[in-house]
């Protein structure tokens, strides 16, 4: 279904996250893809490597209209969440039928989704294959598929049983990401070669995950080929995009944040501090999906949620423990931070070429904070496309940008050198 515009945003946190079910950890290497969907969203701890495949069910995309042939699972793997915590994280793989005949290996498409909304039936990979229908980008899932490209999207963290969505978390949506593409090599008859290049892709929401997922490549799972990285209508500062959202039409995005990053930080302070509409806001942030949320909190203002009225900059100054302050975790999701070129040094280097963009009539996330992060990237010297010329407000640009995202990355995965437009 498409619809109004998606993701974006912002700041602190809200909303507990619910504890995981204690069960024995489980291990690695499925003998088939025969999981159920309640093994595939199963609650429970997790040992393995970052990447080994827990689960598999072979699925069809419902979802996605007029894809070519293709073989498709929905999977169960390990990641990593921003603690450094083993996690169990769900998404989808598919794999076009024909034959790849460009040469080497079958290259792989890591795809983050954007805003789908935090509730358990909202997951990506739920939708793709038509068991709820609030999304928008099976059309995007397609034309990778008929380029020849493999696909691993991830849901992201947190939807698994009992769990609540990160949303906009950049550590754990890169590593989920990352280790996406993993467990994709490694499901039994799926063929994807561990040489395959890899390129990454997402927008909004997606976007933000697809550019950690860059940042991230080199020091978290170095023995990936990733050949390039598209994102498009990217918060970079989730601080900018909060202020803008608090109060919109569009503050739901902004709920969807407060409650992920609280479910990250479930330490930090939040839940003492909410009134009967805060908690009331909490279970309609994790109960909904995408236009729910959106009709739900359109006009919200987070000064209504708390005893004392706190605005924004009040809840940035709270302290946690060891004295961290929510300002401090908000601002650890800045994207654009620590980058730099191979060879760099820098803490996050990006060895391949990066295409960004923006709709010209973008209404969701502010223009200042996406500019930014391009300019970021130009400043710190890695290889940037980037356009902000298509004429629409911020999901049309999603499909609007489809296919120069499908050419960039694919022209990528051919070897074609690209110089960016810094």
């Amino acid at each position: 279904m498409r619809h109004l515009p998606l993701l974006a945003t912002a700041a602190l946190g809200a909303a507990l996250a619910a504890p995981l079910a204690a069960a024995p950890a489980e291990a690695a290497a499925p003998a088939g893809c025969t999981a159920s969907d309640d093994q595939i969203y199963a609650a429970g701890t997790v040992q393995g490597s970052p990447g080994d495949l827990l689960a598999c069910r072979e699925v069809t995309l419902a979802g996605v209209s007029n894809p070519p042939g293709n073989k498709a699972w929905k999977v169960r793997y390990v990641s990593t969440d921003a603690a450094g915590a083993k996690i169990a994280v769900t998404g989808t793989v598919a794999v076009p039928t024909a034959a790849w005949t460009k040469g080497g290996s079958r290259p792989t498409v890591a795809f983050a989704p954007g805003t789908l909304g935090s509730g358990a039936q909202c997951a990506f990979s739920k939708q793709l294959t038509g068991q709820y229908v609030d999304m928008y980008e099976g059309d995007n899932i397609a034309t990778f598929l008929k380029a020849g490209d493999a696909i691993a999207a991830t849901d992201g963290v947190g939807y698994t049983k009992g769990a609540t969505h990160t949303y906009v978390n950049g550590p754990n949506a890169g590593h989920a990401l990352l280790d996406a593409v993993r467990a994709s090599r490694q499901i039994p008859g799926g063929g994807l070669q561990a040489d395959g290049k890899v390129g990454i892709s997402g927008y909004s929401e997606g976007g933000h995950a697809s550019l950690w997922g860059a940042q991230l490549a080199k020091s978290y799972a170095p023995e990936l080929n990733v050949v390039g990285a598209a994102a498009g209508g990217v918060p970079g500062d989730l601080k900018v995009t909060a202020k803008a959202l608090n109060g919109a039409i569009f503050a739901g995005f902004l709920a969807d944040a407060l409650v992920g990053l609280h479910a990250q930080y479930p330490d930090m302070p939040f839940d003492e501090l909410l009134n009967d509409q805060g908690r009331k806001a909490v279970k309609d942030a994790t109960s909904n999906c995408l236009l729910g949320t959106l009709a739900v909190f359109a006009g919200a203002r987070v000064e209504n949620y708390t005893t004392a009225k706190l605005t924004l900059d009040q809840l940035y100054a709270l302290k946690g423990p060891g004295g961290v302050t929510w300002s401090e975790i908000v601002d650890r999701q800045r994207l654009g931070v620590g980058i730099g070129p191979a060879g760099s040094g820098a803490a996050y280097e990006i060895g391949f070429p990066v295409y960004q963009y923006r709709g010209w009539l973008e209404e969701i996330i502010p223009h200042e904070t996406e500019d930014a992060t391009h300019a970021a990237y130009c400043k710190a010297g890695v290889n940037t496309t980037w356009t902000n010329a298509y004429p629409s407000e911020h999901l049309s640009t999603d499909w609007a940008a489809a296919q120069d995202v499908t050419s960039f990355l694919n022209d990528r995965f051919a070897g074609k050198t690209t110089q960016g437009n810094c």
